[in-house]
């Protein structure tokens, strides 16, 4: 049983995702990555959420360029959380995909974590936040990432003659 569904719209997507699939496997989250598309394979995108939730998973993370409708579609058929992960095009940045993440009806929540690679880095981080909040030995990991961050910060402001007064 997975207990995250990674939805990308494209199969040109999955470039973005190594950081953030490293850090899954590293908490030893389990996880399904698909391509599903909200508007060439909504049937698809239908059956995928449908056998997810029967399997009690509980996290989904989509990643999708320029309308960005999948999470919004995924979110429309279930309760469980949804991140969504907007992929910038050349023509718009990512904007529209930001815009129409962030214009989602009252009543149906998506929350997204920024563009691109960190983006997905942020949300695979987020979904297993959340995952922890059930599971001692995730959180601890969590815990651990977090400090390695913050002694990865200091030594590059001391490596760069940056002064740490801690």
């Amino acid at each position: 049983m997975s207990q995250v569904l990674i939805l990308l719209g494209s199969a040109s997507d999955l470039g973005i995702t190594e950081d953030g699939l490293s850090l899954l496997k590293r908490g030893k989250v389990s996880f399904s990555l698909r391509v599903a598309s909200a508007h060439r394979t909504p049937q698809h995108v239908h059956e995928l959420v449908k056998e997810f939730l029967d399997a009690d998973g509980q996290v989904f993370i989509c990643v999708a360029g320029m309308s960005a409708h999948l999470a919004g579609v995924v979110a429309g058929l279930s309760t469980r959380p949804v991140i969504a992960v907007p992929v910038s095009r050349a023509a718009t940045a990512g904007l529209d995909s930001l815009l129409s993440v962030s214009q989602m009806p009252g009543g149906i929540p998506v929350a997204t974590t920024g563009l691109d690679k960190a983006g997905f880095t942020n949300a695979c981080l987020f979904a297993a936040q959340i995952l922890a909040l059930s599971d001692t030995k995730l959180d601890a990991e969590m815990k651990a990432h977090r400090r390695e961050l913050s002694e990865k910060t200091i030594a590059d402001d001391r490596k760069n003659g940056i002064r740490f007064d801690g």
